[in-house]
């Protein structure tokens, strides 16, 4: 009995087109009243919803359906940094990601000073509420990697762009978890507002193992339609290194910018410079080459969210009242999302393609296996032709 009537979450794609009509003619198809509380995915042509088994047999033998997926968690990728890409040198030259919009997907941003007047809008799909907060602290720190500016640390601690502005979308729980529908709901919402905010980028240091291919992964999906809607998007890797073929999705997608880790002995020269062991490795399960590029990811400073899940149960990791260290390849996403606004204030004309291009081709080889460092390790452009 429990089989036949536990309920499975799962993520419906439509083959065609998705219009009410269609999910009335899927609704019609198994007892009425099962998809009441489903939620609509357009981004993929999709919805959300727990089904029973014998729907979900139903559901199979309807036509018109692409897939269903299980609705799988999601989970966080859990000062020196920006000097080690080279994004320091060009804040001092002014190039510091003001005018340029990145929305963090992730935990919620809690309010810091070192983001004051920075954090432009905020939409919590986890609890609704309205103002910046971040119970957990993964988004806050990350967001630091992004924008801090370094007010409360003399300018030590900085993110890659001081000066861009953010907006938070709270995805993920206080525990640092989510589903897949919820995160893409998110990477919707963002592609929805983009003109209303004016974001050019997302950083997204979340990820969920990779079990299809990436066309048919729904998460992979999200991510490549925020893309081609002209919004850059920077994911991480993943933290199921050494092993190879540990990438995890969204960053399987061929389209977007997936960061690796590099351990980067708290010195700016990048020839001491080494892919971390926890860095997840390619090839994907396409036989793609992962990740992209690396950057700085173990014992990152940035910013702290004060009694958040994160500050409680690692309290030894708080550097002074304002900061926190963290390692991962949730650090380095963060930073290489940064650099790309630094790239979009220089020229807002560029396109994401464009701007993947640039930072691979400005990339510092570390001699390691491209499916663990990709084009190398992120470096901002010395010179501004042709940016």
């Amino acid at each position: 009995m429990l089989e036949r009537f536990a309920k499975v979450p799962v993520i419906i794609q439509f083959d065609g087109e998705f219009s009410a009509e269609r999910i009335e003619e899927l609704q019609a198809s198994i007892n009425k009243g099962r998809l009441t509380k489903a939620i609509l995915l357009p981004l993929i042509k999709g919805m959300a919803a727990k089904l029973s088994v014998r729907d979900l047999q139903a559901i199979c033998e309807c036509d018109g359906i692409a897939s269903i997926t299980l609705d799988r968690e999601v989970k966080t990728m859990l000062n020196n940094a920006s000097v080690a890409v080279g994004s320091r040198s060009a804040q001092e030259r002014g190039i510091t990601g003001r005018g340029v919009t990145v929305a963090v997907i992730d935990t919620g941003i809690h309010p810091h000073p070192d983001l004051a007047g920075r954090i432009v809008a905020f939409r919590d799909f986890v609890r609704n509420r309205t103002q910046p907060y971040d119970d957990n602290g993964h988004g806050t720190h990350c967001a630091g990697g992004v924008a801090s500016n370094g007010s409360q640390s003399a300018g030590e601690y900085t993110g890659t762009a001081p000066e861009a502005q953010l907006v938070g979308v709270k995805v993920m729980n206080k525990t640092g978890s989510g589903v897949l529908s919820t995160i893409i709901r998110g990477i919707d919402w963002v592609v929805q507002n983009r003109e209303l905010y004016d974001i050019r980028v997302i950083s997204m240091s979340i990820g969920t193992p990779a079990v299809t291919p990436a066309a048919l992964d729904p998460l992979v999906q999200a991510v490549e339609r925020a893309w081609e809607a002209g919004i850059v998007v920077c994911v991480s890797a993943g933290n199921e290194g050494p092993r190879i073929g540990t990438i995890t999705a969204p960053g399987t997608s061929p389209l977007v910018i997936t960061v690796g880790a590099v351990e980067d002995r708290n010195t700016p020269p990048v020839s001491d410079d080494s892919v971390a062991d926890f860095s997840s490795r390619g090839p994907t399960l396409d036989g793609a080459t992962k990740p992209d590029l690396v950057a700085p990811g173990v014992n990152i400073i940035s910013l702290r969210a004060p009694g958040s899940f994160v500050d409680k149960i690692n309290s030894s990791f708080r550097v002074g009242e304002w900061y926190f260290r963290l390692s991962g390849t949730s650090m380095a996403a963060p930073l290489v999302a940064g650099m790309c606004a630094q790239l979009l204030q220089l020229n807002p004309e560029l396109t994401p393609e464009q701007v993947k291009g640039i930072l691979i081709s400005n990339a510092v080889s570390l001699g390691d296996d491209p499916n663990s460092q990709g084009a190398g390790e992120a470096q901002f452009p010395e010179g501004e032709t042709g940016i």
